[in-house]
């Protein structure tokens, strides 16, 4: 099994002629800004290496989010260490980057794509300051600073609304990372970290949720921007 692996690694690498974007995105994650990530379960392959299908190489036929979930290794499993991340993407070169959020890792706040664009323009207008934003063709997530489970709890409760678009993305959550794939299409950054900077700065998620919650009731027809 190991010289199969080797194997296909090396043809891999004969045919991009570098090392794959995910490895040098994984190592940035884990030893750069110190967040500890994990390979999702990737795409099915549909024929040769590197062609994949659209369904999710997890055993559930009704997978909801195809390849952007960890299966095996587990959530549990995510880690900071440069030679475990080096480990598994030598051997899954394309996996998807899955981010353990929570603890000490960054955590989001994701709504609907649509609405994250709407969202995004109206929060520049209004001068919100933000840290990297993630988009998927069906999601986009606002990375915010570490919070606890009461944390949000309490800031729920404390506001009158909240958009039901809305998704928390916190301790014992994870999120895919750029530049994975997943079955809708490709992830990417739609506000990427600085090039070389150490880890990027993340704003309060009570500043994200005010900054929502008051883009969306402020709609000039008096509807949510945040919705579906």
């Amino acid at each position: 099994m190991r010289e199969i692996l080797g194997r296909r690694r090396r043809l891999w690498f004969r045919r991009n002629g570098r090392r794959p974007a995910q490895l040098e995105a994984a190592l940035t994650c884990a030893t750069a800004w110190n967040w500890p990530v994990l390979p999702g379960a990737g795409l099915k392959s549909a024929g040769g290496l590197g062609t994949r299908g659209r369904g999710c190489s997890c055993p559930d036929p009704d997978c909801v989010v195809p390849g952007a979930h960890p299966f095996d290794p587990g959530l549990l499993t995510a880690t900071t260490d440069a030679r475990m991340v080096r480990w598994w993407w030598n051997n899954r070169p394309t996996a998807p980057i899955i981010l353990a959020t929570g603890g000490t890792a960054p955590c989001a706040v994701s709504l609907p794509a649509v609405a994250g664009a709407r969202a995004l323009v109206e929060l520049d207008r209004m001068g919100m300051r933000l840290g990297p934003v993630v988009a998927t063709p069906t999601r986009w997530s606002l990375l915010v600073a570490p919070y606890s489970l009461e944390q949000l709890g309490e800031l729920l409760y404390s506001k009158d609304w909240v958009p039901s678009s809305l998704r928390f993305h916190g301790e014992g959550g994870y999120l895919v990372l750029p530049p994975s794939e997943a079955a809708g299409g490709q992830v990417r950054w739609e506000r990427a970290p600085l090039e070389g900077s150490a880890a990027p700065w993340l704003p309060d998620v009570e500043a994200v949720v005010d900054a929502l919650v008051e883009a969306s009731t402020g709609a000039p027809d008096g509807g949510s921007r945040l919705a579906y």
